[in-house]
């Protein structure tokens, strides 16, 4: 399957800020099943992209706005190409446990393993995992599958419930958020009860087909996220909290990360004093041929003003500098 994919990000400043600098993770990856065709970016107002791997292999573009402006829009087109992902097996073989064990010591998966950013252990945590009677039991890949459902049954999907910045004990108190704070609670549930490493997943989800029953309930019109776990066998296993899925075919990464705070869709700092708005839009277009980014595909008008080159701004006096993480939810 191929998938044409226009990402669409807009800070609006309430007044003119004099610099912006930007680091954005929007460049899918080519690896495992998937691969990127092409991938191209767009910043207003114009300046210089560059671009680098970092130690995970993510492809990380950034860029430095050093004029006045009161808006900044990234648009993002990617083509990628994602071959079928079989089902897992629902359960692994006897010795399965002891396996992982003897593979996880002969490697580095030390950066999976331990507690980060967002995927730390609290009490509210703890208690979590002793009403799912979590711990190793009959062998890994059937307790991923068990516990992938559990999570599904526990938490209701509600947008806008938490914040980008939200540790996980907001969703659990609440027993709601959305697909970043499940992935972050599995993950950390994994790596302390489990002892398993695990990595978490940001990227896209293609809608399934009308007519096609499943379980979904994340938003078609934003960025995703889901975890993966390293099992004997498999390799790396994907499973998807928010819609009770394994990953597939229709799941497409763009970075992988210890957790959120490794792979924001945006992160930067601007100069000035102001607040900023922000709106996101994605569309992901699936097609069975190769499409071209330059097709006709419908897009909204509100697209094409974002796009428009921002107005010139006289300068302002000095400011002092303000540092903000521009990030955006993944729903």
């Amino acid at each position: 399957m191929h998938y044409s994919i226009r990402h669409l990000t807009k800070f609006r400043y309430k007044s003119p800020v004099s610099e912006s600098i930007m680091e954005i993770m929007m460049h899918p990856r080519s690896d495992h099943a998937q691969r990127c065709l092409t991938f191209q970016v767009s910043v207003s107002p114009r300046c210089r992209v560059f671009s680098y791997r970092d130690h995970l292999a993510n492809q990380v573009h950034h860029f430095d706005i050093p004029v006045q402006h009161e808006q900044l829009v990234i648009v993002a087109e990617s083509l990628v190409e994602v071959q079928p992902i079989p089902a897992p097996p629902y359960a692994l073989g006897p010795g399965s446990w002891e396996e992982l064990d003897r593979l996880v010591g002969a490697d580095d998966f030390w950066e999976m393993l331990l507690p980060s950013d967002f995927a730390c252990p609290t009490p509210a945590l703890e208690q979590l995992a002793d009403h799912f009677d979590l711990r190793r039991r009959d062998d890994p890949l059937s307790v991923l599958h068990t516990l992938n459902r559990q999570m599904f049954e526990y938490f209701d999907y509600r947008p806008h419930s938490t914040r980008a910045d939200s540790p996980i004990d907001v969703a659990l108190t609440n027993k709601a958020g959305v697909c970043q704070d499940f992935a972050h609670i599995m993950t950390t549930l994994i790596r302390t009860r489990l002892r398993l490493p695990c990595r978490y997943v940001s990227g896209y989800l293609s809608q399934a087909a009308e007519g096609q029953t499943t379980h979904e309930r994340s938003a078609s019109s934003a960025t995703h996220a889901w975890i993966e776990t390293f099992l004997p066998e498999l390799g790396w296993v994907g499973f998807d909290p928010t819609n009770w899925l394994y990953a597939n075919d229709r799941h497409i990464r763009t970075a992988i990360g210890r957790d959120y705070s490794d792979v924001p869709p945006t992160h930067g700092i601007f100069r000035g004093r102001a607040k900023s708005e922000l709106t996101v839009a994605v569309r992901v277009t699936p097609s069975e041929d190769v499409p071209s980014l330059d097709q006709d595909l419908p897009v909204p008008e509100e697209w094409t003003i974002l796009v428009e080159k921002a107005q010139a701004i006289p300068a302002p006096p000095p400011v002092a500098r303000r540092q903000m993480q521009q990030a955006q939810q993944q729903q």
